[in-house]
């Protein structure tokens, strides 16, 4: 996760096949210059990139911190772990870890550097599994119907369709995709599987836009159902309402929590969190609105378009 966004947010579709302007800019970072602003690294603050991706945050936030300071770099799919530990290699004041950010208070645990100066999460899908048509995500580039961040755990998208009953497909597409039809695609989908297995991204594509009919839409009929799915898969909404809470609490006071998200959902979830935080006056919201990034790095990347940067400092006591 960190350099790429979410499917269903237009960053080259949620799901959908990354276009060549995408390509261009796949390992750019989201926001760069105003999460350098709002999470303040400087000389000898101890930071934490809970998502890691292609290290683009990571890598502009450890030049900050030194002399003196650490950057703990977590990510949760080996492929991105592989390439920060490449990237990384003989950097002494960066520290990588496989963990999902959930894990991120036993983390910190674990290394020793409770509390911290700050902690960014970029909610972005990676694009270590967004270009990988193995992983399963894009409806427009045939492959097998996985979704999972973590490719060796958990259930893959191929379970959820091929068992769930129909009532909890619908509830997932219209729930986690805001979906209009999700009744209709879950019930074609509960069809299909009859007759066999939904086994690939073409055959759950032809599926859904069955279902979906011919509505005029501004995105692809599969776009929301594809996120949908992914965010099923890797209990993405579930990951950030643990890993919030334990971010807070690892801050020190006058410490920042960054967090880009790309779609609603999960927006709404850092807001909600946010403002509680500040109505018990433990906090202080420092974006009364979520940064949105300017039509010149849009205009370079694409996948940054629906990004939103919402920034909380824990009150000094």
């Amino acid at each position: 996760m960190g350099t790429g966004s979410r499917a269903g947010n237009g960053s080259g579709c949620p799901g959908g096949a990354p276009d060549p302007a995408a390509q261009v800019s796949r390992h750019v970072a989201c926001l760069p210059d105003e999460v350098e602003a709002l999470l303040r690294p400087r000389p000898g603050a101890v930071l934490v990139d809970g998502t890691g991706g292609a290290g683009e945050h990571a890598d502009r936030l450890a030049g900050r911190v030194l002399p003196g300071g650490r950057l703990l770099v977590l990510d949760r799919d080996p492929e991105a772990i592989r390439h920060l530990e490449e990237r990384f290699r003989g950097r002494a004041e960066i520290r990588v870890r496989r963990a999902d950010f959930r894990e991120i208070g036993r983390v910190l645990v674990e290394e020793g550097i409770l509390p911290v100066d700050g902690i960014l999460l970029d909610l972005g899908v990676s694009s270590f599994a967004l270009d990988d048509p193995k992983r399963g995500l894009s409806f427009q580039v045939e492959g097998p119907l996985d979704m999972r961040f973590s490719p060796d755990v958990g259930a893959t998208a191929a379970d959820l369709v091929n068992r769930l009953h129909e009532r909890e497909l619908a509830r997932i597409l219209h729930e986690y995709g805001e979906e209009p039809y999700a009744r209709r695609i879950a019930s074609a989908i509960v069809e299909a599987r009859r007759r066999r297995p939904l086994r690939t991204t073409g055959e759950l594509a032809e599926v859904i836009r069955r279902g979906a009919g011919r509505r005029l839409r501004r995105i692809d009929p599969c776009t929301l159902t594809f996120q949908a799915l992914r965010i099923a898969v890797n209990d993405e909404l579930g990951a950030l309402r643990s890993a919030l809470p334990a971010a807070f609490q690892a801050l020190k006071p006058g410490g920042r929590v960054a967090v880009i998200a790309f779609h609603s959902l999960e927006d709404r979830l850092v807001k909600e969190f946010f403002r509680a935080r500040e109505r018990e006056d433990t906090a202080e919201i420092l974006t009364s609105k979520p940064v949105r990034p300017s039509d010149a790095e849009v205009r370079t990347n694409p996948r940054a378009r629906s990004a939103r940067l919402r920034v909380l400092e824990r009150r000094v006591a």
